[in-house]
C-alpha cells in the first residue's frame, strides 16, 4: 500500500492519514523547505483522532485519488494532530476566528511557505454544495491566484499577523481589575443558566465543570444558595441524561440538544478528570451519596478502559464504530429483549426511556432509526429495584463488550494526565478510597520516569514506548496541580518538592515580563506569534491553573514571591476579565482564594496513629476549598521553614491553624480544630 511522509509518525491521527493519496508531511522543516523551493502555498490541516467531521473529510476527500492529485499539484500538504501540537493549533485557530468569526475541527488553513495564513475554513466537502465551497474548487481558485495575482491573494496575510501580534501583548497595570468581578461572573452564569434542564445556554450544551467549581466556591464564600442549586441541578441532569454512559460509565463530550439526551459520543480524558473533581467536591459540600457514586463510576471507567499497562492514561475514545457515530452505545428495543428477556427488558425500557421507534434520527432522512440512547427516564427508587437495575446493567455491559469498540487514541499526554492525577487524588481523599490514590501515584511515577528529561524539563507526549515533543504551559501547570493534590492527600514531601521544581521551570521559561504566562517556552520553535490565553475553554486555561498553583504553593511554603507572581497573572487579562468575567471562572476561583478568608493548616504527629487519623478526618470533613494542608516532617521543614517549630504537643496529633495571616494556638482536639476552620 502506498504511504506518505506520515508513516513514521507516532500520532494515531497522523497515522490514520498515512496512506492517503495526498502527499502529507508532518509539521517540520522538510515541508517548509520544499514549499519554498517549489514556490507553493501550504495546506495545513489540523484535527484529532476522535473528531467526527475529521473522519468525514478524510473519507470523502483526503482518501480520494482525484482530490489527492489536485492538492499535490497546488500545495505542500501538512497534517497536524492538535492534541500533540496545541501550540500550532492555538495560533491558527486564533487566525481562523479572526478571519471567519468562527472555528472548529477539522481546521484547514492555506498559508505561505513562511507560515502566514491567508485562508481558513473548517469542514470542506469535495465539491461545492449548499453554499459551502468544495475543496477541489477552492484549490483550483487558490492555485490560479497564486500564479497570476498573488498580491491580491496575500493581502490579508500581513494584516492578520500584525493583528495577532497586537492582541497578544499583556496589558498589565494598564487596566485594573474591577471590584465586584467575582459577583459579576456569578450573575452572568445565573443569567445563562437553564433553570429547567440545568447547564448554561442552549444546544449544544457542554458540561463546563470549571464553572461548577467556581459556583461551589462562590456559594461557600457568600452563602448564596442559588449558586449551589445551579451546581446540583446540572450534576443531576447530566448524570440522568444520555450524555452519561449509563451502561459503561463516563461522560461523552457534549449534548447536541439542550436537555442532555443525545450526545456527541466521543469520550475525552480531560472531561472525565474535571467531572470527577466536581462530583467529588459536590459530595463533600452536600454529603449526597449520589455524587460520590457518580465520581466512583467515572473512575471505574477510566481505570478500566483508559489506563495503560504502564499506569499512564490514554487521551480519548472515538464517537464512531463500524463507520457510525454512537453505534457501540445505542440499543434497540429488540436487542434488549434478546439479552434480558421480556420482563427485565420491559423494566429496563421503562427506566432507560427505550421505545420501539428509538430516540435517534437518521441525519439524512430525519426518520427515527429504532436506536435508543439510554437515559434515566424513570430512575428506580426502592433498593430492590436499584439492585435489579444493576444486574441488568451488568448483563447489558457484558454483551456490549463483544461489540466492535470505538477507536481509542492511546497517546499519553502530560497535561491531561496531570488533570487526572489531580482528580484521583481529590476523589481518593474525599471518598476515602486508597485505590484512587495509588492510581494517581503510579501515574505520577510514569510521567516523571518517561516524560521528564534529565534537565528537569517536561515532554508532552508518550506513545509506543517513545516520549517526544517539548512541553507547553498546560503540561507544567496541570502536572503541578496534580502533584499539589497528591501531596495534600498522602503528604509525601517529595511530591511537593517536585511541584515546586516544575513550577520554577514554568516561571523561568513561560513567564512574561508584565505578568501572565505564554503557552510556549522562550526557547520553543518559532511560530507566527507566541500566544498567551487566560480564558477557560473546554478545560481551565494554563494561566488560571498556574495562578491557583502559585497561590497554594505560596501559602504552603511561605514564599511570598510566588504570591506576587500569582497576582500578576489576572492583571495580564484584566481588560478581558472586566468585559466578560464568566469566561475566566477558574482564574476568578484562584483570585477568590488569594483575596478572601483562607487557612493554612499544619498537622504534626504520627499520621498513622488513631489520633492522627481522627485529626485528618476532622480537617477534611467539610468543603473548605480555600485552605492548604501540610503534614510536618523533616523534609517538609526544608520546603516550608516556618513549620520548624510546629511540633506535636505531648505526643498527640496537633493542628496549627492560621487564618488570614494570623495564627491560632495549636490544638490537639479534632473538634476544636474543626471549629477553628469553620470560623467559630
Amino acid at each position: 500500500m502506498q504511504s506518505n511522509h506520515l508513516i513514521h509518525e507516532s500520532s494515531p491521527y497522523l497515522l490514520q492519514h498515512a496512506h492517503n493519496p495526498v502527499n502529507w508531511y508532518p509539521w517540520g522543516e522538510e515541508a517548509f523547505a520544499k514549499a519554498k523551493r517549489e514556490d507553493k502555498p501550504i495546506l495545513l490541516s489540523i484535527g484529532y483522532s476522535t473528531c467526527h467531521w475529521c473522519h468525514v473529510m478524510e473519507e470523502e476527500s483526503y482518501a480520494d485519488a482525484e482530490v489527492g492529485k489536485v492538492l499535490n499539484e497546488a500545495f505542500i500538504a501538512i497534517k497536524v494532530d492538535r492534541e500533540e501540537r496545541p501550540d500550532i493549533d492555538q495560533v491558527y485557530m486564533q487566525a481562523a476566528q479572526m478571519m471567519t468569526g468562527s472555528g472548529g475541527w477539522p481546521l484547514n488553513i492555506i498559508m505561505t511557505p513562511d507560515k502566514r495564513p491567508f485562508f481558513a475554513g473548517t469542514y470542506l466537502p469535495k465539491h461545492t454544495r449548499f453554499g459551502r465551497i468544495g475543496l477541489i474548487e477552492l484549490t483550483e481558485r487558490v492555485h490560479e491566484l497564486w500564479r497570476h495575482d498573488r498580491a491580491k491573494l496575500l493581502q490579508p496575510a500581513d494584516q492578520l499577523v500584525a493583528a495577532l501580534n497586537r492582541m497578544n501583548v499583556p496589558d498589565a497595570n494598564d487596566t485594573p481589575l474591577e471590584t465586584g468581578v467575582t459577583a459579576r461572573a456569578y450573575q452572568e452564569l445565573l443569567q445563562s443558566f437553564d433553570a429547567v434542564r440545568g447547564g448554561f445556554g442552549g444546544a449544544p450544551k457542554f458540561p463546563s465543570p470549571h464553572k461548577l467549581l467556581f459556583l461551589l466556591r462562590y456559594w461557600h464564600q457568600t452563602g448564596e444558595k442559588k449558586a449551589l442549586d445551579m451546581v446540583e441541578k446540572t450534576l443531576a441532569a447530566m448524570r440522568a441524561g444520555g450524555m452519561y454512559d449509563q451502561i459503561g460509565f463516563g461522560f461523552h463530550r457534549y449534548s447536541t440538544d439542550d436537555h442532555w439526551l443525545l450526545p456527541h459520543f466521543e469520550k475525552m480524558l480531560y472531561d472525565q478528570a474535571m467531572l470527577i473533581i466536581v462530583y467529588a467536591e459536590s459530595y463533600q459540600a452536600t454529603g449526597k451519596v449520589e455524587y460520590a457514586d457518580t465520581a466512583r463510576e467515572i473512575i471505574e471507567y477510566v481505570l478500566r478502559d483508559m489506563r495503560s499497562p504502564q499506569s499512564g492514561f490514554y487521551s480519548a475514545e472515538d464517537a464512531d464504530s463500524e463507520g457510525e457515530e454512537g453505534k457501540f452505545y445505542v440499543w434497540t428495543e429488540k436487542e434488549m429483549e434478546v439479552v434480558l428477556g421480556k420482563e427485565d427488558a420491559a423494566f429496563a425500557a421503562s427506566v432507560f426511556g427505550v421505545t420501539t421507534d428509538g430516540n435517534m434520527q437518521d441525519e439524512a432522512s430525519g426518520q427515527e432509526t429504532g436506536a435508543n440512547v439510554l437515559h434515566l427516564a424513570h430512575p428506580p427508587v426502592s433498593d430492590e429495584n436499584k439492585a435489579r437495575l444493576e444486574q441488568i446493567r451488568k448483563k447489558l455491559f457484558a454483551v456490549r463488550e463483544k461489540r466492535v469498540h470505538p477507536f481509542r487514541d492511546d497517546k499519553i499526554l502530560t497535561d491531561w494526565n496531570g488533570m487526572m492525577i489531580a482528580a484521583l487524588a481529590i476523589a481518593g481523599r474525599n471518598l476515602n478510597e486508597p485505590t484512587y490514590i495509588r492510581a494517581a501515584r503510579k501515574a505520577v511515577g510514569f510521567l516523571l520516569r518517561h516524560l521528564r528529561k534529565k534537565d528537569g524539563r517536561l515532554l508532552h507526549r508518550f506513545r509506543d514506548g517513545k516520549a517526544g515533543l517539548e512541553a507547553h504551559l498546560d503540561d507544567y501547570a496541570f502536572l503541578v496541580w496534580g502533584l499539589i493534590e497528591l501531596y495534600e492527600t498522602d503528604f509525601e514531601a517529595h511530591d511537593l518538592q517536585t511541584a515546586i521544581d516544575l513550577n520554577a521551570v514554568m516561571l523561568k521559561h513561560f513567564g512574561a515580563p508584565k505578568g501572565g504566562l505564554y503557552f510556549t517556552a522562550d526557547d520553543a520553535e518559532g511560530l507566527l506569534v507566541r500566544l498567551m490565553d487566560g480564558y477557560d475553554g473546554a478545560i481551565p486555561s494554563g494561566n488560571s491553573v498556574a495562578m491557583m498553583n502559585l497561590v497554594r504553593l505560596a501559602r504552603m511554603t511561605g514564599n511570598t514571591e510566588l504570591e506576587q507572581r500569582a497576582a500578576a497573572i489576572p492583571r495580564a487579562f484584566s481588560k478581558e476579565m472586566n468585559r466578560l468575567p464568566s469566561a475566566f471562572t477558574h482564574m476568578i476561583s484562584a483570585f477568590m482564594f488569594a483575596e478572601h478568608r483562607s487557612y493554612e493548616v499544619v498537622l504534626a504527629g504520627n499520621r498513622n496513629s488513631e489520633d492522627g487519623k481522627a485529626m485528618l478526618c476532622a480537617i477534611r470533613k467539610y468543603f473548605i476549598p480555600n485552605k492548604v494542608v501540610l503534614w510536618r516532617d523533616n523534609q517538609l521543614v526544608t520546603l516550608a521553614p516556618y513549620t520548624a517549630e510546629q511540633k506535636a504537643l505531648a505526643g498527640k496529633a496537633t493542628a496549627y491553624i492560621c487564618e488570614n495571616f494570623q495564627c491560632n494556638l495549636p490544638v490537639t482536639d479534632p473538634e476544636q480544630a474543626l471549629r477553628l476552620l469553620q470560623g467559630l
